[in-house]
C-alpha cells in the first residue's frame, strides 16, 4: 500500500514519493523555513473566505441570503437548491459577508470525438509574418485544419512577456496570464494599419534568420505600432472594451509603461511604484496616459485577432503552471505571493537534480483571502474567445513543489493547495467560457488526482512516450499525443539525431541518454530497422490512432519530420522556443507527410468505436 504523507496545519508533506514509489523524508530545516514563508492565516479567515459549492450542497451555515450576480436575492436554508444559478454570489450571514461561487461539478463536455494539431504558434511562420508566426498564421492553421477534418487547434502559451530589449523566450514564464504578447499580432490587420506606412519588406525580412529573434522582431513591430496608435487610437470602439476590462487591464498597461522606463522586474522600480495601490502611481499614469493607453490599445488588437483566428474551431490555449516573480501578475498579487520561494519539481527519473522554474507560488491561504481571484482571472483569461484550455501541470491544483531560493530543487517539499474549490472553480468557468479542459498530469501522479480531475470532467494526458500500455487500451477521457514540446520528436528519436544534441549539451551520461532512446524506441513496435523517417512518422500516428481517446493530438514538429524539439530542459546554450518549423504555413497543406498524417488520424476518430 502506497503511505500517504503526513501534512501539517500550514499545508506542507512531512515526506514525498518518486516515481518508484520509494518515500523522501523532508529535511526539518525547510519545513520550517517554508512555514516562515507561509505564515499564520488570520483568526477570522474562516469567516470571510469564499465558500465554493455546489447546487445541491449543505452550506455551512443554516440561514442565509444570497445576493446572485444579476441582483436577484435568494434565501438558502441549509444548502443550495439544485436549480440555484451558477456564478459568482455574496453570501450575507449572521458571521459577515461572503464571497460564494456556485459551481457544477463537470467541466463542460467536448461536442465529440475529434483529432488536431498542437502547434507551436511562434514557429509557424508564413510568408506575410515578420520574423514570428501570428495570429493571421493561426487563421490559415485553423482553415487548414478545418479543410482536414481536424476539430480542434493546440497552442503554446500566448502571454505577454515584458515589453523591453531581452524578450523572455519561454512561452512557460510570461509577465502574466492574464493578457497576451503583442508579438502576435499581424501588423497589416490591426485596425488604422491602411492609414500608415507599414515597411512591410523590412518587417518581412526579419523571417530570413535561421533563428526566431524576439528582440528584433518586437523592435520592429513596436515602432511600427506606436505609429498606428497615435494615428487611429482605436476610437470608440477601443475606448468601450477598454473600460469594460476595468481595473486588471488598467494594472497590467500602467506595469508596462513603468517597464518600459524602469526594466521588467518590479522589486528593482523606484519604491513609490512597486505597490499598485500607491498614491503616486495615480500621478505616474497621468503623466505617461499615451504610454499606459498604448499598451491597453495592444490587447484591444490582440482581443480583436484572437476571435478572427479562431473562427468556429476550439482553439485549445495553454496556462502555464506561474509567472515571473518580477512581472505584472506577481507586481499586482505581491500580497498573496511566497517570498524567497519558486515552483519546481522533485528529482526523478528525467531529472535527478530536481527541477526549479522560477515562478514564485501563490500561498494558498492567502490566495483564498483573495477570493481567488488570482486564480480565476488566470482560468478566466486564458479560456476567453477560444474554446478550450490545458492546465499545466494540473497536479498544481492538489500540491506545488516549493523550492527554497537558497537551497536547490531537490531542497524542496509538497505545498497542499484547496483542490476541490479550484476544480470547481474550472468548471465554473468552462460552462461560462463553452470551454472544454485538459489537465496535464505526466511525470508522478499521486493517488486520487485522476480520479477527482475525472468528477470533474477534466480530460488526462497521454503521450506514446510515457504509457506502457497500447494506446488501444488508454481511457476515453482524455487527449492522445506522441510527444510534447519538451520530448523528442518522432525523427529526431528515430535517427539518433536527438540523443546527438542531447550529448553535445551535456543533458546526461552517455549510459543514461541511450536508456532514455531504447526506453522511447520501445514504443514504435514493429518498426523495422532502417526505415525512413517518413515511415516511423507514420508508423507512431498509426498506433495514436489506435487509441479510443476523446481527442487526437498530433504536433506540426512530427507531421513535417523535425529533427529537433522545441525545447531541450536543462539546457541554457541551445536556442530553445526559437526554432522556426522547417516549411511555411503557406506551403503546410501541401506536405505529403503532414496529409498522411491527417488521414492516419481522421481514419482513426472516424472508425474507432
Amino acid at each position: 500500500m502506497t503511505p500517504t504523507p503526513t501534512t501539517d496545519e500550514w499545508g506542507i508533506d512531512a515526506s514525498w514519493l518518486d516515481a518508484l514509489d520509494e518515500e523522501h523524508e523532508v529535511a526539518q530545516a525547510t519545513i520550517d523555513r517554508l512555514r516562515e514563508v507561509i505564515g499564520q492565516p488570520p483568526a477570522d479567515l474562516e469567516d470571510r473566505a469564499p465558500i465554493v459549492a455546489r447546487p445541491g450542497d449543505a452550506l455551512e451555515i443554516d440561514q442565509a441570503d444570497v445576493v446572485c450576480e444579476d441582483g436577484e436575492v435568494r434565501h438558502v436554508d441549509g444548502e443550495l437548491p439544485a436549480d440555484f444559478p451558477l456564478g459568482y454570489h455574496w453570501l450575507s450571514s449572521p458571521r459577515g459577508a461572503v464571497a460564494g461561487s456556485s459551481s457544477p461539478r463537470p467541466v463542460l463536455a467536448p461536442a465529440g470525438r475529434a483529432w488536431g494539431w498542437a502547434v507551436q504558434l511562434y514557429a509557424a511562420r508564413s510568408r506575410g509574418s515578420w520574423g514570428i508566426g501570428d495570429l493571421a498564421d493561426l487563421r490559415a492553421i485553423r482553415r487548414m485544419a478545418a479543410d482536414q477534418g481536424a476539430g480542434f487547434v493546440l497552442i503554446n502559451p500566448l502571454h505577454a512577456v515584458a515589453p523591453t530589449e531581452g524578450q523572455e523566450a519561454s512561452p512557460y514564464l510570461p509577465a502574466t496570464r492574464r493578457f497576451r504578447n503583442p508579438l502576435y499580432l499581424r501588423v497589416a490587420e490591426v485596425p488604422g494599419a491602411d492609414g500608415v506606412d507599414l515597411e512591410d519588406e523590412a518587417g518581412r525580412a526579419l523571417s530570413d534568420g535561421s533563428l526566431i529573434d524576439r528582440d528584433a522582431i518586437w523592435a520592429r513591430k513596436r515602432e511600427v505600432l506606436m505609429r498606428i496608435f497615435f494615428a487611429h487610437g482605436g476610437g470608440e470602439a477601443f475606448a468601450r472594451w477598454r473600460e469594460e476590462q476595468g481595473q486588471p487591464l488598467h494594472d497590467w498597461a500602467t506595469w508596462a509603461a513603468i517597464v518600459e522606463e524602469h526594466g521588467g522586474d518590479w522589486h528593482t522600480w523606484p519604491a513609490e511604484l512597486r505597490r499598485p495601490q500607491s498614491p503616486e502611481l495615480t500621478a505616474y499614469v497621468e503623466r505617461h496616459g499615451a504610454v499606459v493607453a498604448f499598451h491597453a490599445w495592444l490587447q484591444w488588437a490582440l482581443d480583436l485577432q484572437l476571435t478572427a483566428a479562431s473562427g468556429d474551431m476550439t482553439v485549445i490555449q495553454d496556462l502555464p503552471i506561474g509567472f515571473a516573480g518580477g512581472g505584472a501578475d506577481a507586481w499586482a498579487w505581491q500580497e498573496a505571493l511566497a517570498e524567497g520561494v519558486s515552483v519546481g519539481a522533485p528529482p526523478d527519473a528525467f531529472n535527478s537534480q530536481g527541477q526549479d522554474w522560477g515562478s514564485p507560488p501563490l500561498i494558498p491561504w492567502r490566495m483564498r483571502d483573495a477570493d481567488y481571484e488570482p486564480f480565476i482571472q488566470s482560468i478566466r483569461a486564458t479560456m476567453a474567445g477560444a474554446g478550450g484550455l490545458r492546465i499545466d501541470h494540473v497536479m498544481g491544483l492538489f500540491r506545488l513543489w516549493w523550492v527554497p531560493s537558497d537551497g536547490s530543487a531537490a531542497d524542496g517539499a509538497y505545498v497542499r493547495y484547496p483542490a476541490e474549490d479550484l476544480l470547481d472553480i474550472v468548471a465554473l468557468e468552462s460552462h461560462r467560457a463553452q470551454a472544454l479542459v485538459v489537465g496535464e498530469d505526466l511525470g508522478t501522479v499521486e493517488d486520487g488526482v485522476r480520479e477527482a480531475m475525472a468528477e470533474h470532467g477534466v480530460l488526462s494526458y497521454r503521450l506514446l512516450w510515457f504509457e506502457d500500455d497500447d494506446p488501444a487500451r488508454w481511457p476515453a477521457e482524455a487527449m492522445a499525443a506522441i510527444t510534447t514540446h519538451d520530448l523528442p520528436t518522432v525523427a529526431g528519436l528515430w535517427t539518433g539525431e536527438d540523443v546527438e544534441e542531447q550529448r553535445e549539451h551535456g543533458t546526461g551520461t552517455e549510459e543514461e541518454l541511450e536508456r532514455g532512446r531504447t526506453s522511447l524506441l520501445a514504443h514504435l513496435p514493429g518498426l523495422e530497422e532502417g526505415a525512413s523517417i517518413e515511415d516511423a512518422v507514420t508508423h507512431a500516428h498509426e498506433r495514436l490512432a489506435g487509441a479510443p481517446s476523446t481527442l487526437l493530438s498530433a504536433t506540426l514538429d512530427d507531421a513535417l519530420g523535425e529533427l529537433r524539439r522545441p525545447n531541450m530542459p536543462g539546457t541554457t546554450d541551445r536556442p530553445n522556443w526559437s526554432l522556426p518549423l522547417p516549411v511555411l504555413v503557406d506551403d503546410l497543406a501541401a506536405h505529403p507527410l503532414l496529409q498522411q498524417v491527417a488521414k492516419t488520424l481522421a481514419d482513426g476518430v472516424g472508425t474507432a468505436d
